[in-house]
């Protein structure tokens, strides 16, 4: 039996044009982690990432202050959902970028409305009625992630640093433990930027051992390095 440990990317540029890029903030708890992994001894067979750019990130500032150099390979598989189009697809009269922000922006707590905004839109994507207006629908980002840990689980690895958002570990999270698939994105909500879930991989069942830790984070004592987006 081997082990994933499924790592959310660190903080992402949120408000900006180009969110898939991470914050001042998101380098820091990376490094964080990668220095927090060394200093309890803990080192994977091989490194697998998503192929997005915070996943990228993510990984070489994690990799470089753990000291570890391991084989890694791509899965993209682990890439998280595509926020554009589901928020375009709920509201298409957002015809920009720019047009989205004014409102937001306009708000009294602009992370507050578009937490609101966002969470209605994830909620017709996963509601069935309209799979069929979607690039990638509900059910298919499911498969595909589900895909994606079948991938990390033949791997001959005995253990995994897997680099990934919180959609997909939502999803695998959820399928382990069965969860009710009324609220299919409801583990993926509480997910803290470079937070750690483990997952022990079988020859026919996995299981999740550990869900949203953020032990680096409480070491380094700065509550501000505890962020959700």
């Amino acid at each position: 039996m081997g082990s994933a440990l499924l790592i959310r990317h660190g903080q992402a540029s949120f408000g900006a044009e180009d969110y898939d890029k991470l914050s001042a903030v998101g380098e820091q708890q990376s490094r964080q982690l990668g220095q927090w992994l060394q200093q309890t001894g803990q080192q994977p067979d091989l490194i697998a990432v998503g192929s997005m750019q915070r996943h990228i990130r993510t990984a070489e500032l994690c990799i470089e202050a753990a000291g570890v150099t391991t084989p890694q390979l791509t899965l993209a598989q682990l890439d998280e959902l595509d926020h554009v189009e589901i928020v375009a697809r709920h509201r298409p009269d957002f015809t920009s970028f720019a047009a989205m922000r004014a409102e937001l922006d306009a708000s009294a707590d602009p992370q507050r409305a578009f937490q609101q905004l966002f969470a209605a839109a994830i909620a017709r994507w996963t509601g069935g009625r309209h799979d069929s207006e979607y690039t990638c629908s509900w059910p298919a980002f499911r498969e595909r992630v589900l895909q994606g840990l079948q991938a990390l689980a033949a791997q001959e690895a005995r253990t995994i640093w897997a680099f990934t958002s919180g959609g997909p570990i939502g999803v695998i999270a959820d399928a382990l433990i069965g969860a009710n698939l009324a609220h299919p994105f409801a583990l993926s909500w509480p997910l803290v930027n470079t937070s750690l879930t483990r997952v022990a991989l079988g020859s026919d069942r996995h299981s999740l051992i550990s869900y949203n830790s953020w032990p680096h984070l409480e070491l380094a004592g700065d509550p501000r390095l505890v962020t959700h987006r």
